[in-house]
């Protein structure tokens, strides 16, 4: 018999494959430990063929790339920034550290990304940038968000921090706006602890974004015997990771077809061995429409309501199985009312984040572990 407190199964565990110590143990070996070595170079690489996008940019961070973002956008103080209330801080503290003000959006109820329905009646003349967020890596409605953008004028960053590697009508996520943002952090799908990256799909924002990410420097150009010294030329930070982090990083996307499958199994097992259980609970289980194909990177469920929810959570914590539930309103959080947020004013936000559980997902999880989640849950009245 299984015991919760010996045996308990956390909400998400990191994982380390032979491929990952290996290039680990190279990289060391190889004596460079900062940032752009031939790691980072080999997974750029590997990020624009699989992706599909002209260059790619690994940084210490997902926040790093959307704040590079905001740079070559030139977002300046008065801009405003339309982002879903339904999401991570990041997508805000991005553009905020330049001056814009955010402007959320309410979120479809099915998919839970951003209502692109609803963007016509927030834009206006200082609307800069539009931030679609592909919510469990199930992509947003990106045709219609990119038309209504073109029709204003408007930029299109995609935050894709949950999506990588999957589809909008075939084209891959973060391949469709002209920059987009990808997340390594420990939680998502494939992970160098902490890190991230820049997808430049318009070709002129590359060299800027090369040199943003170098301290403001022409210093790749440099190393590269296209100029005799380099200097600050730019505004900038640094946003290189370590090597370290991208030999790790490069193991993990090596095994992509392994770990994508592995996901996608964990996922599909939740959903068909949930089904009746949630229709005769008024739960309700993910919506994937039929032209996206989703990343797996989380699996949800939507309770009737909070109190319900509540002792969802409490009923898998007896168990010893982690459960949790995920974003709070943006626009009714304490920095969201300063920015001219107010409670009611994403009302499917508001539901939906008193309903959202989230249940253990990760790549090392093992049949028996979701066996007990499943059983958990079928056992909850």
């Amino acid at each position: 018999m299984v015991n919760p407190s010996v045996d308990p199964i956390p909400f998400n565990r990191p994982s380390l494959d032979a491929a990952e110590r290996t290039h680990l143990d190279a990289a060391i070996a190889q004596g460079h430990f900062s940032g752009d070595g031939s790691f980072t170079k080999r997974t750029h690489a590997l990020l624009q063929t699989e992706l599909a996008v002209h260059r790619a940019f690994l940084t210490t961070s997902c926040t790093h790339a959307l704040e590079m973002s905001a740079l070559l956008l030139d977002v300046q103080p008065g801009d405003e920034v339309i982002v879903p209330s339904f999401t991570f801080v990041s997508t805000v503290n991005a553009f905020v550290l330049r001056g814009a003000k955010p402007v959320f959006a309410d979120i479809r109820p099915d998919t839970l990304n951003l209502d692109e329905r609803l963007l016509e009646g927030l834009i206006t003349p200082r609307t800069k940038v539009i931030v679609p967020v592909h919510y469990a890596g199930v992509g947003c409605e990106m045709d219609a968000i990119m038309a209504t953008a073109a029709a204003h004028g408007i930029a299109v960053v995609e935050d894709n921090a949950q999506g990588i590697f999957g589809r909008f009508r075939g084209r891959p996520l973060g391949s469709i706006a002209p920059l987009a943002a990808l997340s390594f952090h420990e939680t998502k799908n494939f992970s160098c602890g902490e890190g991230g990256a820049l997808l430049v799909n318009d070709a002129r924002f590359a060299e800027r974004a090369e040199i943003i990410r170098e301290k403001g420097t022409n210093r790749s150009r440099f190393f590269r015997g296209q100029v005799d010294k380099y200097g600050w030329v730019d505004v900038g930070s640094s946003y290189l990771p370590s090597e370290l982090l991208a030999a790790v990083l490069l193991g993990q996307l090596e095994s992509r077809e392994r770990i994508m499958a592995r996901r996608r199994a964990i996922w599909s097992r939740y959903d068909d061995a949930l089904k009746g259980w949630a229709a005769s609970r008024g739960i309700s289980q993910p919506f994937v429409p039929s032209h996206v194909e989703q990343s797996h990177h989380m699996y949800y469920l939507l309770a009737p309501n909070l109190e319900r929810r509540t002792d969802l959570i409490a009923h898998l914590k007896a168990r010893g199985i982690a459960a949790v539930f995920h974003y709070l309103p943006l626009n009714a959080s304490p920095m969201g009312l300063q920015y001219g947020g107010r409670p009611g004013q994403c009302p499917v936000t508001e539901t939906i984040t008193d309903q959202l559980v989230r249940l253990p997902f990760f790549n090392g999880m093992t049949d028996g572990q979701q066996e007990r989640v499943i059983d958990a849950l079928l056992a909850w009245e």
